[in-house]
This record gives C-alpha cells, sequence and structure tokens, in this order.
C-alpha cells in the first residue's frame, strides 16, 4: 500500500509539474521555492532560480525574473542542486552477471594505471536513467581493480539524456591499499606499500620510467607514464583504506612525495585519526551507513565515523555507490546521518551539512567547487524539483534538470512498473511498444 501511494503521489506530481517549454529550454526561472543553495546554507523560503543558457545566472530570495523567461512556479516544493555521487560506477555495466555488459574492471588486461574508463562509458545505460529519476545529475565514475594495485584512471559525468557523458576523462587514478591491496600486490601491506613507492618515484623519472613484473603482478611502461602526473600532483590520488593504522601511512606519503593530491575512500575507521587527516587537509569519500566489522580492517566501524569526521574538521562526502549502493540512496543515507545527529551519544550530520555532503562537497573534492553540486551564479544548469524533503525516504523528484535542460525521468523501471501495475485478475500484460 505504501509502494502504490508513493507512485501515485509521483504521477500526480509530473502532472503537476508539466512545462510549456521544449525538452531542449535552457533559459528558466523557478520561483516561490524552498531553495537550498547545496553549500551548507539553511533552506530559503519563497526563493528563485534563474537557468541562463544552460547555467545559474542568480539564486536565492531576491532574485529577479528576466523577462520573457519561462516561469515555473514551484509551489513552495523542495529546490535543490542535482545531487552529485562520488565513486560509481554508473555507465560501466548493464548486468553485472553478463562479463560482455561489465566494463568495471580489466582482470586479463596488460595494463593497469594507463586504463582510462572514459571511452567504456555508455550514457544510454538504464543505471544513468534510474539515477537521474533519483535527483542525481554528476557523478564520477571509477574502475575496480583486479589485476593489480591501480585500477585506472577514473571520469566525471553528467546524467543528461544527451551522448556526451563525459565531462572531464582521466579525472582522477584510483589505488586500492588495506587488505584488498596487500591481496593485488603479494600478500601484505608491505609489499603494497613497497611498490607503491616505487612506482610513484619511477613516474617522477618520466622517461627513465621502466615496467615491472613479478608475484602476479605486471606494471607496463604505458602504467608508469600515466602515473606521472599523479606524482606531480596534477592528478588527484584516490586511495581506498579502512583501518586507522593504513590510513596513517598513506598522510605519511605526502613526507615522501609532496606533491600528492590524496583522496582517502573508505575510511571506516577513520574517527580514530580525525585530526590527522584534518591537519593533512585531506578529503574523505565514505559510506554513509557503515557500522559493522566486516573485516578486520574495519573493526571499529560506526555510523558515527563521517559525523566525527566532519567534527574534527574533515572535509568528508558521501559515496562509494557502486554495485548493490546506489547512487537514487544518497538522499536516504543522508538523511539517516541527519536522524544520528538526534541520537545521544552519537554524531551524525546537520541537515545543511547532510545535503551538503552529497552535493557540494563531493563536488569540491572533484575539483569542480562552484561549479556542480549548488545554485550559485556561474554553476551548472543543475536543478531538481522534489515533492518533499530530498532528504526523506518517501520523497523523490518531479523535475529534473541537467544544464537546464529538462531531463525525462522515465526508465526501465518505471516502464515495468506502468505496464504491470493495472493488470486484471487472470489478465495478460500488453505487448512491448518499446
Amino acid at each position: 500500500m505504501i509502494a502504490r501511494r508513493l507512485l501515485t503521489a509521483i504521477s500526480a506530481a509530473c502532472v503537476t509539474f508539466s512545462l510549456p517549454v521544449t525538452a531542449a529550454a535552457q533559459d528558466l526561472v523557478i520561483t516561490n521555492a524552498r531553495l537550498v543553495i547545496g553549500d551548507g546554507s539553511a533552506p530559503i523560503d519563497q526563493g528563485t532560480v534563474v537557468i541562463h543558457n544552460g547555467r545559474i545566472s542568480a539564486a536565492g530570495a531576491g532574485a529577479a525574473a528576466p523577462q520573457g523567461y519561462p516561469v515555473l512556479d514551484a509551489e513552495g516544493r523542495w529546490v535543490t542542486p542535482g545531487l552529485v555521487a562520488s565513486l560509481t560506477d554508473l555507465g560501466l555495466w548493464d548486468v553485472g552477471a553478463v562479463d560482455g555488459s561489465n566494463d568495471v574492471s580489466a582482470g586479463e588486461a596488460a595494463f593497469s594505471a594507463a586504463l582510462d574508463i572514459a571511452p567504456a562509458i555508455n550514457p544510454a545505460s538504464e543505471h544513468i536513467a534510474i539515477s537521474r529519476a533519483g535527483g542525481v545529475t554528476r557523478a564520477s565514475v571509477a574502475p575496480s581493480a583486479s589485476s593489480g594495485l591501480f585500477a585506472g584512471q577514473g571520469a566525471l559525468i553528467d546524467l543528461g539524456q544527451d551522448p556526451d557523458a563525459v565531462m572531464q576523462p582521466r579525472a582522477f587514478q584510483y589505488v586500492e591499499l588495506g587488505e584488498w591491496g596487500a591481496n593485488l600486490a603479494g600478500g601484505s601491506r608491505a609489499a603494497a606499500y613497497t611498490l607503491l613507492r616505487t612506482l610513484l618515484t619511477e613516474a617522477e623519472k618520466g622517461d627513465a620510467a621502466r615496467q615491472f613484473e613479478g608475484n602476479g603482478t605486471h606494471i607496463s611502461r604505458a602504467d608508469i607514464v600515466a602515473l606521472a602526473p599523479v606524482a606531480a600532483g596534477e592528478q588527484p590520488l584516490y586511495v581506498h583504506v579502512e583501518r586507522a593504522a593504513d590510513i596513517r601511512s598513506v598522510l605519511a606519503l605526502k613526507s615522501e612525495f609532496p606533491a600528492l593530491d590524496l583522496v582517502l575512500v573508505g575510511a571506516a575507521e577513520g574517527w580514530m585519526v580525525a585530526p590527522d587527516i584534518a591537519a593533512a587537509d585531506v578529503p574523505v569519500i565514505a559510506l554513509a551507513l557503515s557500522d559493522l566489522p566486516v573485516s578486520f580492517e574495519q573493526l571499529a566501524a560506526t555510523q558515527s565515523n563521517i559525523g566525527r569526521m566532519v567534527d574534527a574538521g574533515v572535509q568528508v562526502a558521501l559515496g562509494l555507490y557502486a554495485g548493490m549502493n546506489q547512487p537514487r540512496w544518497a538522499g536516504e543515507q543522508a538523511g539517516n546521518l541527519v536522524a544520528l545527529e538526534k541520537m545521544p551519544g552519537a554524531s551524525g550530520l546537520s541537515w545543511d551539512e547532510a545535503f551538503a555532503a552529497i552535493s557540494s562537497v563531493p563536488a569540491a573534492i572533484a575539483g569542480m567547487d562552484g561549479k556542480m553540486g549548488v545554485l550559485k551564479p556561474g554553476a551548472f544548469g543543475d536543478v531538481v524539483i522534489w515533492d518533499g524533503d530530498p532528504l526523506e525516504l518517501g520523497s523523490v523528484p518531479v523535475k529534473v534538470f541537467v544544464d537546464g535542460v529538462d531531463e525525462p525521468l522515465d526508465n526501465h523501471q518505471t516502464r515495468l512498473r506502468d505496464r504491470y501495475r493495472s493488470l486484471e485478475d487472470g489478465g495478460l500484460p500488453p505487448a512491448h511498444d518499446w
């Protein structure tokens, strides 16, 4: 019954918000909004957003509506920037069990760090359409390590329906340390850190770079060359570690390679070394609801992890939306941290902090500060209108704009819903018309 009421509300809201503009419209004024800027500030009542030529030109309580622009009355509904999902596998697979549709990892490849996942991203993937319907408009896409420490180079994408999804290829390099990295490097963390230091040193040499092979690890000359921007601090290095000791070891790399632009990924025990992370000015991308000791490197996992790190001054984005953890659940997971803040003895986030952790903070970590995840002049025209509080489980988008374009919210799941929701007893479903 709850699901049926929710689907009915979605359908009704979509009818209410039909716009008298074309799908390619890029000039628009949204008025009478409960406006969320996305930068950690409090929501604004009676707010206005102006989109011009695909960009935000004004947003706030006193924003003026230019003459001649189409006007959409939000009727007091929540209006936010599009959500930014950190570390997803969007566009890299269709069916996980079907190898031909799965480009997440390349276990048999002759390359690792040199891998660039941008050409493999499929803008027509249903996972992108489903995430867009959940209010996600931008994402970082990361490969998965399988044959060596380095998974390869991730990309930034937009979730618009147009075929040009990739905003920035080779946006970051992804490396596995901790338990999985130790396994990939030959069986111990000592091997993993020795290999990492050696590769970064070789990468600094440029033309002197050579390839490495042994203990099941193959590092080609192309991989070493691909690490040169990392060693020079020109490409961020996303490092997956969980336990506190591993986090300290990663932070210590800055003393050997001061140019490194580090981002910690996972950090389940980050709360234990939060002052060290803050002092190093290294941001973190973490799972919102990681609270179980599922491995020896996560024995101290707690849902208060993110709240404690933020309280210590660490910049934390919610992320790791891959596999079964879907980007469209970002709002729900952020909302859980808001609820956690109200529990005695626990550390969560305020509403404003939680929304920023799925909008402006992941944008800043991705090097897109002020360009996405916020409603500020000059930012991408990514705007979402919700039928309720975007951090509440029952709230869904009724309009999603990417670069000022009114995007479709239908997808394979909604079409299946519509196909089967009205069957009479004993009746057969209608034939596919798509």
